[in-house]
């Protein structure tokens, strides 16, 4: 923690020194000093907080949407093996379509600018979770799954004692990069899409500005960053508590 924090103040100094220095122009490059001055001012404004909870919402709701189709239907596939042989080619077409390629569609289908971002968020983050849970279905011990044979356990049991123990750690995985992806498209959304209360639009807003909205544009780049590490971190946390019980965990807890 303190190494990751020394890190981030030696990368804020080069930000700061670089530009004062003549190594990067000061018009395009501001110092960091000035970056901080100018998030400062936003922070005291009612229209930045109301963006940044713009932002987290249609990210919070893209992201809860694609862990539930994503953890669902991983399992649902996963476990019958001629569902899964069926749709793997599938899979493999639409999983490396990049979502913003996905822009104008989401446009056309949708009137409402939040839907539309809203598809390209599920969309990416999606594939990030199903993806992680079909690995942890397939990675089931198969001694264990012949006991439950032998012992004739139903679906629901299998699925309960059997499938989602060994599922639950990629799952975890999984949130956790589809909790950065899902940032990652949502501010991307409200840049190009325009039209909400969003992170994004005010970047927009900033760049279109001219010099005199550099610093803020780049002070909008640093929340979100803020709010990405913010969500790695939460993710890491909550992957730990979920899986206390887990040996990849307790290896790393104190004795």
């Amino acid at each position: 923690m303190i190494k990751g924090a020394l890190g981030l103040a030696g990368f804020a100094l080069l930000l700061e020194a670089l530009p004062r220095l003549g190594v990067l122009p000061r018009a395009h490059f501001p110092p960091f000093s000035a970056v901080c001055v100018s998030l400062a001012e936003q922070a005291g404004r009612r229209a930045f907080w109301a963006a940044v909870g713009g932002t987290l919402a249609t990210w919070l709701i893209g992201l809860a949407i694609a862990v539930a189709a994503g953890i669902v239907l991983g399992v649902v596939i996963g476990t019958v093996p001629l569902l899964r042989a069926g749709t793997a080619s599938t899979i493999e077409f639409l999983r490396p379509i990049p979502s913003v390629a996905l822009l104008p569609l989401a446009v056309v289908l949708f009137s409402t600018p939040m839907r539309s971002i809203l598809l390209l968020v599920v969309y990416a983050s999606f594939w990030q979770v199903l993806i992680q849970v079909l690995h942890g279905v397939a990675d089931v011990d198969p001694v264990a799954r012949d006991t439950t044979d032998s012992y004739r356990l139903g679906r629901w049991h299998r699925a309960r004692y059997l499938v989602w123990p060994t599922t639950l750690p990629y799952a975890m995985t999984g949130i956790r990069l589809a909790a950065s992806v899902a940032l990652v498209l949502t501010v991307t959304g409200e840049l190009f899409i325009g039209g909400t209360d969003g992170l994004g639009e005010q970047l927009s807003l900033a760049r279109n500005s001219g010099d005199d909205g550099v610093p803020a544009m780049y002070a909008l780049v640093v929340v979100a960053g803020v709010l990405g590490l913010a969500a790695n971190l939460v993710t890491r946390r909550a992957e730990r508590v979920v899986l206390a019980w887990h040996p990849s965990v307790r290896r790393e807890l104190p004795l």
